[in-house]
């Protein structure tokens, strides 16, 4: 053992300790038993020492490895005291031989402060009673002492057989140390192991990585862009750092850590980026461990503001702490992302990987292309060499056009040629007419415009020729409705569009697979689906940000001036159709006419309503409902029906309202329920005689049994109220679809609290916890504008289940009469919209209106409890406005 190794794993208190123990000549369990306490605490300590210095701004790289030294001091002091105290062999037979050598993560010298140690006990033949108990007591102790231990105990010959076929295990020797034990058993297994990797064909070995990688990145989630990511795992994360380790040490297994190969394969400045990124990673993983007091790998939102603090992040401008840091960690992912290219184009060039997908079915020969400088290399587009943009940097973009134009995937060749070419991109390209019309073609006519221009932000490229767009890339919103950054929502929903064109989404959203054909200006379209969130964190507010720079984007591409106005009206009102059909009552006609005057053409409706589709379904997964598209379908025909001059009929009775208000009639209430498969609802009507605070009633006894309402509409009919009410359960499917019984109870709850026969409060459960770390500012808005006959109250805070109710009673408490309630969620905010009138006219006392606010911030509001991990209260973060 080396001088600086001896150093490294000295620890006195370690040793006075140890010594202590093995003093009072107790056998193996007694001596387990005595060792257990003290050496948990003397763990637990170098963890909170760890995590001090790691807090103070160690590297967390370096706080990994420091750890695994501690660890290797603790087995080096466990193995003295088996092998020589407890089952000493002072004359041992060749075949008593036995050494321990650390594998995977923790042999490569790191070890996160709550991962797994990973050991190999090696002996020489066949197991024997010697390496068993020694193997035993070991473990044992670890276990007692609350790690967790991966191991294997194998002879030399078992190890390289098990080595031929199985790769994972082929992996975590790669990365093999010896610790303790037996050095030249070590050495010789080592050297049988690496003259084995040496001869063999690294090319399943290749192939098995990247697929296991594929795999794990489909579990973890494709993108390398969800907002709570699995740093680990995840697509960017560091299992791809250590995939480029392993293939490099396959490669040359007799470097440390493939140093040789990295440096072969690697420039300096990528070297320079693969360290940066591995430290970053290697922080974030070790503050997660710390917080959660397990191996969490998942950047949970609850974790994301305390390690943003603890990582030194501060807000700036509009930008909190939190977001500014998950900025810097989705960066990274695509840094990631860049280095795992580079790579495998220099293993092409070695001929030790094949082309993926079908190319490798391809003669591997370059074919040039018409456009000059292009040229198709082993099935993927590349180029002739970085001259190719010097001369022409207009290439830039002409290659990610003929990627799409060929739907062929970029060689990494080309993917570096392309970074590499970043000083190219100035204020010249960004005006070129040739540059700017491939762009269009790839952004409005594209094949496949997701696809590549995905490839393009991966590059830099889209956001250095769209400065505005660059604004987002890495973005994030603390919020739970989001489930991706700015530019990777925005980049699937331009997708989603291309989709909707093509045909591929009939079936989901027939209006706008029907209307978009009919849209005019395709480019007009795109553009502002490209630009529409890129004033987010602006200092005027998001829409009117983002109007100015896809105002300034559109001039400098060359739009005609009322073309740019367009894009601009349309990122500007991007919302306005999602708004109005989820928070305002769309059977209402002066709602509908008021919607109308804002949108004023049909050509902006049919833009508005494939633009409001794309834009929720890319928010993420289960966002997107049959409810939703109900709602803008409804209030997108009304509205053609205003621009045709045709008149808008009032709400009437519903006919199956008839025997429910006959029944009513009788018993006092009558209610029923449906299912709508249309609407991915469940629909409640209930009849009962109109009094003060029925609504109220109504939506506590439907809080009790947690019955979500996301509509409910009013009508009275000869002193009677028809109450119609859409629900969901919490997961967004129609309640009690097929629990027979508790659809009984709700029929039964919901007709005795109508006749005022059940108590009208209704206990409000808490909030969620996941939405213990988001600080949502409650907020109430008061609106005459919309309609002429009643206030539509706005109200947003903190969702809950029984927040409809407690929102209805503060209403009815102030004399106010409900015509229809509408509830949207958006993650972990709620938004609340009542149409009310006060003596069936709008309301108009301004001090009235102020108690009325007054209360209604109070019922908004909520004791929560911090959000907690591993005994710990997490502070929160202000939630980004979701819509």
């Amino acid at each position: 053992m080396s001088p600086r190794a001896s150093r490294q794993r000295h620890d006195e208190a370690l040793e006075r300790l140890i010594r202590e123990a093995s003093a009072a000549g107790l056998d193996a369990p007694q001596l387990r038993e005595r060792l257990k306490e003290p050496l948990r605490q003397w763990w637990l300590e170098r963890l909170r020492r760890a995590e001090a210095r790691l807090i103070a701004g160690t590297g967390g790289l370096e706080v990994a490895r420091s750890l695994a030294r501690r660890a290797d001091a603790l087995l080096v002091h466990l193995w003295t005291l088996a092998t020589e105290q407890l089952y000493p062999a002072p004359n041992a037979l060749d075949s008593e031989r036995l050494s321990l050598l650390a594998t995977g993560g923790y042999g490569r010298g790191v070890l996160a402060p709550h991962s797994d140690l990973d050991l190999l006990f090696l002996r020489p033949w066949k197991a024997n009673a010697r390496a068993e108990a020694v193997t035993e007591f070991i473990l044992y102790v670890l276990w007692d002492m609350g790690l967790k231990v991966g191991w294997a105990a194998r002879s030399l010959d078992d190890n390289l057989r098990v080595a031929r076929s199985d790769m994972t295990v082929r992996t975590t020797l790669l990365e093999a140390r010896p610790v303790a034990g037996d050095e030249s058993l070590s050495a010789a297994f080592l050297e049988r192991f690496y003259r084995f990797i040496d001869r063999s064909d690294p090319r399943p070995f290749i192939a098995a990585k990247l697929e296991e990688r594929d795999r794990r990145h489909m579990k973890a989630g494709r993108s390398r862009y969800r907002v709570e990511p699995n740093v680990k795992d995840g697509k960017g994360g560091l299992r791809d750092l250590n995939s480029l380790f392993w293939i490099a040490r396959h490669l040359a297994p007799d470097s440390p850590l493939g140093a040789r190969v990295m440096g072969d394969l690697l420039t300096a400045r990528e070297e320079r980026r693969f360290e940066e990124a591995f430290d970053f990673l290697w922080s974030v993983r070790a503050h997660l461990h710390f917080l959660a007091g397990r191996a969490e790998e998942r950047l949970s939102f609850d974790l994301q503001p305390e390690i943003a603090r603890r990582m030194g992040w501060s807000g700036r401008g509009e930008e909190p702490a939190v977001e500014r840091f998950m900025r810097r960690y989705f960066l990274n992912a695509r840094e990631v992302g860049a280095l795992t290219r580079a790579l495998c184009a220099k293993l092409e060039e070695r001929g030790q990987k094949t082309a993926h997908g079908l190319s490798r079915l391809l003669p591997r020969r370059v074919r040039k292309l018409d456009e000059p400088g292009l040229i198709i290399a082993g099935g993927r587009l590349s180029v002739e060499g970085p001259h190719v943009f010097t001369e022409r940097p207009a290439m830039l973009m002409g290659l990610f056009a003929a990627a799409d134009r060929l739907d062929l995937d970029l060689h990494p060749d080309a993917f570096a040629a392309v970074m590499r070419s970043m000083a190219r991109v100035g204020p010249s390209l960004r005006r070129d007419a040739g540059a700017a019309g491939a762009f269009l073609d790839v952004l409005a006519r594209g094949r496949e415009p997701y696809r590549v221009l995905s490839l393009m932000n991966e590059t830099g490229l889209l956001g250095r020729f769209m400065p505005e767009f660059a604004r987002v890339v890495g973005q994030t919103q603390f919020n739970m409705y989001h489930a991706y950054t700015v530019d990777e929502h925005t980049l699937r929903a331009i997708g989603i569009v291309s989709d909707i064109a093509r045909g591929r989404l009939r079936d989901d959203h027939p209006l706008a697979s029907e209307i978009v054909p009919r849209i005019i200006d395709r480019e007009a379209l795109m553009l502002a689906m490209l630009l529409h969130d890129v004033g987010k964190g602006g200092a005027r507010g998001q829409l009117e940000d983002g109007a100015i720079a896809a105002r300034r984007a559109c001039e400098r591409l060359g739009l005609s001036a009322a073309r740019c106005e367009l894009v601009a009206w349309l990122v500007r009102h991007h919302l306005l159709l999602s708004d109005t059909a989820q928070k305002r009552d769309v059977s209402d006609p002066d709602t509908v006419r008021w919607f109308a005057r804002q949108v004023g053409e049909p050509e902006r409706l049919r833009m508005l309503l494939v633009m409001t589709v794309a834009d929720i379904r890319a928010v993420g997964p289960g966002i997107w409902n049959g409810w939703k598209g109900q709602l803008m379908r409804d209030l997108y025909k009304a509205t053609l029906r205003v621009f045709r001059g045709e008149s808008l009929e009032p709400v009437r009775v519903d006919e199956d309202f008839a025997p429910l208000i006959a029944r009513a009639g009788r018993s006092g209430a009558a209610a029923l329920l449906r299912e709508r498969t249309d609407l991915n609802t469940t629909e409640l009507l209930v009849c009962a005689p109109d009094r003060k605070g029925l609504f109220a009633d109504i939506t506590a006894a439907l809080a009790r049994l947690h019955a979500n309402v996301i509509s409910a509409r009013i009508v009275t009919h000869d002193d009677m109220a028809l109450d119609l009410f859409e629900l969901q359960d919490r997961g967004g499917a129609p309640f009690a679809r097929s629990d027979e019984a508790l659809r009984s109870r709700l029929v039964s709850l919901v007709e005795r609290a109508a006749r005022g026969e059940v108590s009208p409060s209704a206990r409000e459960a808490p909030p969620d916890a996941r939405t213990a770390a988001f600080e949502v500012i409650a907020s109430v808005s008061f609106d005459n504008s919309v309609s002429a006959e009643a206030t539509v109250i706005e109200t947003s805070g903190v969702d809950r289940p029984g927040l409809l109710a407690r929102l209805a009673a503060t209403l009815s408490d102030h004399g106010l009469s409900i015509r229809s309630a509408h509830a949207a969620s958006f993650g972990e905010r709620a938004v609340d919209a009542f149409y009310v009138t006060r003596d069936d006219a709008p309301l108009d006392d301004k001090r009235l209106d102020a108690l009325l606010k007054a209360d209604l911030l109070e019922a908004l509001g909520i004791e929560r409890a911090p959000p907690r991990r591993a005994d710990r209260a997490l502070p929160r973060a202000r939630a980004s406005r979701s819509e």
